[in-house]
């Protein structure tokens, strides 16, 4: 009895752990909401004793994933408006598992980067909390009505963090990210009323339906759809031109919350325009020449801005306009070379702006200025800041035997295999990215030491474990790949039937 027990509850809680995962953070929020705000030491431990359980549920799920299923694993379904066929679905699968470690890795990377925060604790610790449950929402979502609340829920506690605990300009950055960002939801919502109007089969939660009905709508209305989907997306990704948003707010967040915005928020974007590029194939082979201009020239535009700043976060904002080009060119790609960069590459810029992110951040700390060129030869009076920058800034050149080489070479060969030559402008963009990285490594690491530099204290022991897990991971992903790449092999295979099912 005892056995058949353990087997009935073991059973339950895998029915459940995506809800488990889910409203974890969401039970967090709500019990620091009955701590008295003058107990900072209480609120910090329960913040980060959430966080730590959501990032341990979800390496369980990654433990228990079976790369080689293309099904939805851990699948949740209960029905809440029958006639609209919208449900609380949830699922995972390999484009949305290692995004789900990413997220709850980085919201505990982010919080640890938060003890020197002293104004308002209570409120800022809440909101962290409230983000990362909409970004795992929206990863683990499989009703487009779902996914859409959790897209807007992200909003509401980016824009306080950014408007209450930001920098100089914090208002107008906040505001600017709420505009853009909503003004591109608009664009979103369009596309998805206007597949709604549509007859939708019940075929058991409207991500599936609608993905069908999709199907039947004549091919100028699924391009259409298909740009209110880039739009909608492009803005979070960012896409050139609008992009418009992201310097300001990356420049004026407080360092852990860029961690936030740049390492998960930019992939949120990018999660959805594949969901939709394989939802409407028809359209995307249509526009896919439009896709791969936008990318390439995302990538050297980026760089290029990237390479021509003094503000260390403004450079690492502009590189993230860089490396999210990458992203759009796997999916423009349409093939499974591409599709594995692109997966490849959200991992791995996550892991490269959010070391970079918090790098920067420690550093100003210290200093109170990001003028690169206040700095020199950091290398003598903060080894292990030196040591860790470096390695982040080669792996952010696309350097072998880091994650972003692995990536990147994913994402050139499958642009190779659908445009050839073209992807000349692909190694300008690399050629780019080793000027500022070099640049930036040659500022802050040679020359005589600045005598206000001199008492600069290197980085802590929970400093140096928050950094070196990120670094570590850059390091071990480059150097041991395939894990990373089976978790997603399957689900690209099934991606690209599903597409070569629906193309004429």
């Amino acid at each position: 009895m005892s056995l058949e027990c353990l087997l009935y509850w073991t059973l339950t809680i895998t029915m459940v752990m995506l809800s488990a995962l889910l409203w974890t953070p969401a039970l967090g929020a709500i019990l620091l909401v009955l701590v008295s705000g003058r107990n900072s030491r209480l609120i910090r431990i329960v913040a980060n004793l959430f966080s730590l359980a959501a990032l341990l549920l979800a390496c369980l799920l990654l433990v228990q994933f079976d790369a080689n299923d293309t099904a939805l694993q851990f699948s949740e379904f209960y029905p809440l408006n029958p006639k609209l066929g919208s449900a609380y679905a949830l699922g995972v699968d390999g484009l949305s598992m290692p995004m789900l470690v990413l997220a709850t890795l980085l919201t505990c990377i982010s919080l640890l980067a938060s003890f020197s925060l002293s104004d308002s604790i209570k409120g800022y610790h809440i909101s962290i909390l409230l983000l990362e449950f909409g970004m795992l929402g929206v990863f683990m979502a499989q009703d487009w009505a779902l996914f859409y609340i959790f897209w807007e829920v992200t909003l509401i506690p980016l824009f306080f963090l950014i408007d209450r605990w930001g920098g100089k300009r914090r208002h107008a950055a906040s505001l600017n990210f709420v505009l853009y960002t909503m003004g591109g939801s608009v664009f979103m919502l369009l596309s998805l009323l206007a597949i709604s109007q549509y007859d939708l089969e019940n075929q058991g939660s409207l991500m599936a339906s609608m993905g069908q009905a999709a199907q039947n709508m004549p091919v100028v209305e699924q391009v259409l759809v298909l740009l209110g989907f880039l739009i909608g997306f492009g803005v979070k990704m960012p896409i050139f031109p609008l992009h418009g948003w992201l310097p300001l707010a990356h420049v004026e967040a407080p360092s852990p919350i860029s961690i936030l915005l740049s390492g998960i928020l930019l992939k949120m974007g990018a999660y959805g325009l594949l969901r939709c590029v394989v939802m409407l194939p028809v359209a995307a082979k249509l526009i896919q020449p439009l896709l791969v201009f936008l990318a390439l020239f995302g990538m050297i535009y980026g760089g290029l801005l990237a390479w021509r700043q003094r503000d260390l976060k403004a450079m690492v904002a502009y590189s993230s306009l860089s490396h999210m080009g990458v992203v759009l060119l796997g999916i423009a790609a349409l093939n499974q070379t591409g599709f594995t960069g692109a997966i490849l590459q959200m991992t791995a810029h996550g892991l490269i702006a959010g070391a970079l992110f918090l790098l920067v951040g420690l550093l100003y700390e210290r200093t109170h200025t990001r003028n690169i060129q206040d700095y020199s030869s950091l290398v003598q009076v903060m080894p292990r800041f030196a040591t860790l920058t470096t390695l982040t800034l080669l792996a952010a050149m696309g350097l072998p035997g880091s994650v972003g080489f692995i990536a990147e070479l994913h994402t050139l060969i499958g642009g190779f295999q659908q445009w050839g030559g073209l992807m000349v402008f692909f190694s300008l963009s690399i050629l780019i990215s080793a000027a500022y990285a070099m640049r930036t490594i040659g500022l802050l690491f040679t020359g005589p030491v600045k005598p206000q530099m001199r008492d600069i204290a290197d980085l802590k022991s929970l400093e140096l474990m928050a950094s070196g897990v990120l670094v570590g991971g850059i390091v071990l992903f480059g150097l041991l790949p395939a894990p990373l790449i089976e978790l997603s092999t399957a689900t690209v295979g099934k991606m690209l039937a599903v597409m070569g099912e629906r193309l004429p």
